[in-house]
């Protein structure tokens, strides 16, 4: 069976932006006297969306935060990612490269617990905003990651675009989380982990490579001949 699409993750995956996004929560939550580890946010929040995560925090605390404090919550850590970006690349070495051979072959989405301004700020920036037939962002699904939402729409918006039958097993996500991936297999995608945030040995795919850059065609004709 051939490659028909292929939908990335973005934070982890394609952009080195998971630091900043601890920052921006570090910052935005110690305005409401949490304190946020990187322990803390890699094993308990990377997964979720800004809001998801907002949320979780607040249910953990046993605080009822309503969904304007949330959403104002939201849009302060957006302003404090931007101005962590500073202009400057955020991209995994190789990455630009790789979405371009994966482009070349076969149609490209994301699916992101991102906001949108946040990806298509940095695909712009870099020239690659082109490239991907679909961008489904944080705004975009009722449920984000681990729930299968966001690859739902994603495969959904790749068949409409390329105008025929298109299954999600004839698609390949390339992940870096167990969320993502868990997000990922719900929805019926063959899966690829990037080891960039999280040792190999700990995610659950079909493939796991060490970086985004060890990416290439050969290894999607290896995982549709299993």
């Amino acid at each position: 069976m051939p490659l028909r699409a292929v939908v990335f993750d973005f934070d982890g995956v394609i952009a080195n932006t998971e630091p900043l996004h601890l920052r921006s929560f570090q910052q935005v939550l110690g305005a409401e006297g949490i304190v946020v580890t990187e322990e803390d946010y890699y094993d308990r929040y990377l997964g979720y969306d800004d809001a998801g995560t907002f949320r979780v925090v607040a249910a953990e605390r046993g605080w009822a935060w309503n969904e304007l404090h949330i959403a104002d919550l939201v849009a302060r850590k957006a302003v404090a990612m931007e101005a962590l970006e500073g202009g400057v690349s955020v991209l995994f070495p190789g990455a630009a490269d790789a979405v371009r051979r994966v482009a070349a072959a076969a149609p490209i989405a994301i699916a992101s617990g991102a906001i949108s301004p946040e990806i298509r700020r940095v695909l712009t920036r870099e020239r690659l905003a082109h490239l991907f037939t679909a961008i489904v962002a944080a705004e975009d699904t009722l449920n984000s990651k681990p729930f299968p939402d966001p690859y739902v729409r994603a495969v959904a918006l790749l068949r409409e675009a390329v105008g025929g039958h298109l299954d999600a097993c004839d698609c390949v996500a390339i992940e870096d989380s167990r969320w993502g991936l868990e997000s990922a297999r719900a929805a019926g995608l063959r899966t690829v982990a990037v080891a960039q945030s999280y040792n190999g040995s700990t995610l659950n795919a079909d493939l796991v490579i060490p970086t985004i850059a060890a990416l290439d065609l050969h290894l999607f004709a290896e995982l549709f001949s299993r």
